[in-house]
């Protein structure tokens, strides 16, 4: 009855303009529907089976992320299916010509292809490099070449092929449905567990370890000492830039900081047992630091700023936490960390709707200032492509340095989420393997390749009520001329991304309501599945030197532990993901 109420009230008055306590309440209340109505698994006829269980799984991640659950050991481990937040009898692939309607090449150049940046005036890049960072933990299907995409090229559109050939979606082998329904495969596990650090396979794991003393590669210039194509099973030097870069070189440096820390406290230990150690330490830090940090970041509303702080210490607050710790066992008093794990009846597994709402390349500008941290002088000026892939991103880093260019992306806005506002580098960008693609187009087109429902359908599916004019879609006339054109005047053919773009936005808010819809049932989804962020988030498990690690550290200590120049800029800066002062000229 609560959550019925609750969407009444939300469909005609929107929750974000609720008084503060009612707001939260209104949250507490979709959530709840979601986690009822919203969650879909896709594991029945998979066959994966998970491989012996390692001695330590008891009380260590596991590479591939298998024994988490340990009555079902193959949950969230690599290779498994994505699941669904919208019925599975909703999410069959769109095939040709729908799958082309409206072309997502014209999508892309008349909708969403930025022509003057828009910023996001609340936030520094570093939230956009950190948000890219966090998604190759979280998911990657993959590409495929060997059966590619054949898109019709428009009428009068430059591309140099017709038709352009487009990398598609591997397929789930072991998927023998014959209605037309489709699975696809995670490379990555599905786990909160700094799986772009450490990796999802053996491979990638013994890369990055340096066999000593738990510690990851980190060369003697202080920047991570392993080939980008190794490190990023989900892109290699595709998706490789020097912001991406920055991230691994800090959380690897803090995971050889915690060794460090463990060893002098446990001396007989061995290289296996302080990395593991060490692995669970850091992907709780980095858990916490997007949980309380970067989600009120780009979530700057008075109730997310309440309700994401309880989602990791609960209603009583920090100040109690550090004071006696946890008060209940309940994760609405006392945060999800350190309750019981709870799957909500369904098998805990990242969903194509959460892959589908991530998708948030406005937030990458195309130009940079680097600056100096001492001075906050301007010291070169370069465009993303002078950032991008393994050999451009290193010449920049040795060249202007690690912490100038933390400071120079701490200073800068990204883009903001919003129609005509997709980077210019991305409408033809060069992969690796010498093919051209356009990234905003082929966003467009995997939603429709992989089902995600398109933009009112899925409003519907989360319980919003649908847009009934292109106006509600438009900042601007021409823009909604340009929709009605485009989608030929049929609302209900608006793609998900596109809607997402044009709705207007929650006061604050970094991204649409429609987009937080998911981002509300799965951010506690992550940590509420995962044992070792449920009971097992304790000292007995993570020693009492990793917890105290984590509740003792933010994003901010974490840089300037490993850059203490970057001090005087961060002083007064109450989230390291807002803009950092420069210095006046």
């Amino acid at each position: 009855m609560f959550g019925k109420v609750v969407q009444f009230f939300d469909q005609r008055y929107r929750w974000h303009r609720f008084p503060t306590l009612l707001g939260v309440l209104a949250l507490i209340g979709i959530r709840n529907t979601l986690r009822a109505r919203n969650l879909f698994s896709t594991t029945r006829g998979s066959g994966v089976q998970a491989p012996p269980a390692p001695a330590s799984h008891l009380v260590a991640r596991t590479t591939d992320g298998s024994y988490n659950d340990l009555r079902h050991p193959t949950m969230g481990m690599a290779g498994t299916r994505f699941g669904r937040n919208v019925p599975l009898e909703v999410t069959k692939p769109e095939v040709a010509p729908r799958l082309f309607t409206p072309n997502p090449r014209t999508i892309s150049d008349k909708l969403l292809l930025r022509h003057e940046f828009q910023p996001a005036t609340t936030l520094n890049v570093l939230a956009a490099a950190w948000l890219q960072f966090e998604t190759r933990d979280w998911f990657s299907h993959g590409t495929d070449m060997e059966h590619p995409i054949h898109v019709p090229r428009p009428a009068g559109d430059d591309w140099p092929d017709d038709p352009m050939v487009w990398p598609s979606t591997p397929k789930d082998p072991t998927n023998q449905a014959t209605d037309g329904s489709a699975t696809f495969v995670n490379t990555e596990t599905h786990w909160w567990d700094a799986s772009q650090v450490y990796g999802s396979t053996p491979a990638f794991e013994a890369a990055v370890r340096t066999g000593s003393g738990g510690r990851v590669k980190i060369g003697d210039d202080g920047l991570i000492d392993v080939d980008p194509t190794l490190i990023s099973t989900s892109g290699g030097q595709d998706g490789w830039w020097v912001g991406l870069e920055l991230m691994h070189t800090l959380f690897m440096r803090e995971h050889n900081a915690i060794c460090a820390r463990l060893a002098s406290s446990y001396p007989s230990w061995n290289d296996d047992q302080l990395f593991e150690k060490a692995r669970l330490v850091n992907a709780a830090l980095i858990a916490k630091i997007h949980t309380v940090e970067w989600t009120t970041a780009i979530l700057g509303h008075p109730v997310l700023h309440i309700a994401m702080r309880a989602n990791w210490w609960g209603v009583a607050e920090e100040r109690v936490h550090d004071l006696i710790g946890r008060i209940s066992s309940s994760d609405l008093i006392s945060g999800i960390p350190g309750s019981p794990t709870d799957h909500h009846g369904v098998p805990y597994a990242m969903t194509e709707e959460f892959v589908a709402v991530y998708r948030m390349h406005p937030l990458i500008p195309d130009d940079y200032e680097i600056r100096d941290v001492v001075t906050g002088d301007v010291t070169e000026n370069l465009d993303f492509l002078d950032l991008h892939g393994g050999p451009n991103s290193r010449a920049v880093l040795r060249r202007a340095t690690a912490k100038n260019l933390f400071y120079s992306l701490g200073t800068a806005h990204p883009g903001a989420m919003r129609l005509h506002n997709n980077p210019r580098f991305m409408h033809r960008l060069a992969r690796n393997d010498g093919v051209f693609i356009d990234l905003a187009a082929i966003d467009v087109l995997r939603s429709r390749e992989r089902g995600v429902p398109r933009y009112n359908e899925f409003r519907r599916l989360m319980h919003m009520a649908p847009v009934r004019s292109f106006e509600e879609l438009g900042d601007d006339p021409e823009t909604v001329a340009q929709l009605r054109e485009i989608y030929d005047d049929d609302l209900e053919d608006v793609d998900l991304m596109v809607g997402m773009l044009g709705e207007q936005l929650p006061r604050g808010f970094g991204f649409s309501d429609t987009a937080f819809r998911i981002f509300v049932l799965m951010a506690s989804r992550r940590l509420k599945s995962d044992r070792f962020f449920g009971l097992d988030f304790n000292a007995k498990v993570y020693t009492p030197e990793g917890m105290a690690w984590i509740d003792g550290n933010d994003m901010s200590s974490v840089l300037v532990r490993h850059y203490p120049e970057l001090a005087p800029a961060l002083h007064g800066v109450r989230n390291a993901f807002a803009p950092w002062p420069v210095p006046a000229s």
